[in-house]
């Protein structure tokens, strides 16, 4: 009864339910995978201690940045030079902007250093100016932005003396010498300013972000979801390789009791059986889609 099966219209079938379950399995399995390397992401980051009560380290033992080493303070010591204003950014719901400077180290290479946050805009709020000769900062450590960094502005276009992102690949097209793929910002607002600098009180501290990549936001569950949907699909597939068998058992069954003409059952069973591996097909080809894009 089951001799249909080796048919090479069954092969074909067979072939494409033999391929698509594996890829369903191992597709959902990877989608897991990464749910779970964002769920211990997320702990491990939960169960560093807080950046305050952990020893400052140079900035070159620190680097690169990464989930354990983000808001590690930092030092470094070297003499301001460029500034920059950085639009756009909240602090307690209320717009403003950070000031940042470039550290020139004995290095060459020049940190990035958020001295603090003002309210307003840029240009209709006094700066505070930054301390004169060597100084020896310590930040928290931060990786450099990306487009995906709340508050960061990559259409361009700013006034001269502004930076819509703070990283090395902006700030390497706007200064004459080497930057460090990170910054740091102070927690101390007056970290090496003069006695009489009372301006400096000003500016407020920019708490240290949270490395990206160690919360559980819409990304980890929608890798979650991913995987319940590979699997689900891997089951539909399996399902209806059974129908299909069973709908062609049957019509073989029909057959040998003469119930139907053989031509009839033949042209049945051929075209439900192409019209549903062909629709099996199309859900397979849009679940590529569609899970190729969740990383």
């Amino acid at each position: 009864m089951y001799r249909f099966l080796l048919t090479p219209r069954w092969w074909g079938i067979n072939l494409f339910v033999v391929l698509a379950i594996p890829f369903c399995v191992f597709m959902g399995t990877w989608q897991l995978g990464r749910f779970e390397d964002r769920v211990q992401t997320h702990d491990a980051a939960e169960k560093q201690p807080a950046p305050g009560s952990r020893p400052a380290k140079p900035i070159d033992e620190l680097l690169p940045v990464d989930t354990v080493t983000s808001g590690r303070p930092a030092t470094a010591t070297g003499r301001y030079a460029d500034q920059f204003l950085v639009p756009g950014r909240k602090l307690d719901d209320k717009s403003g902007f950070y000031v940042l400077n470039m550290l020139r180290t004995d290095s060459g290479k020049a940190l990035p250093v958020v001295r603090g946050w003002l309210p307003g805009k840029p240009g209709g709020t006094a700066v505070p100016p930054a301390p004169t000769g060597e100084v020896t900062v310590t930040g928290d450590l931060q990786a450099s932005e990306n487009a995906g960094t709340t508050g960061a502005d990559t259409a361009g276009g700013l006034p001269d003396g502004q930076l819509g992102m703070i990283s090395a690949a902006s700030l390497i097209n706007l200064v004459p010498y080497d930057v460090y793929d990170a910054w740091v910002t102070l927690q101390d607002t007056g970290a090496g300013a003069g006695a009489g600098d009372t301006a400096v009180g000003a500016l407020r501290p920019v708490p240290a972000a949270q490395a990206q990549g160690t919360g559980l936001d819409l990304k980890a569950f929608q890798n979650l979801g991913y995987t319940g949907e590979w699997f689900v699909f891997a089951g539909f597939v399996l399902f209806m390789w059974f129908r299909l068998v069973r709908r062609e058992a049957e019509a073989a069954r029909d057959l040998q009791l003469g119930l139907v003409a053989e031509e009839e059952t033949e042209e049945q069973a051929r075209t439900e059986a192409d019209s549903e591996a062909g629709a099996g097909t199309e859900a397979a080809t849009g679940k590529d889609a569609v899970g190729s894009g969740a990383v």
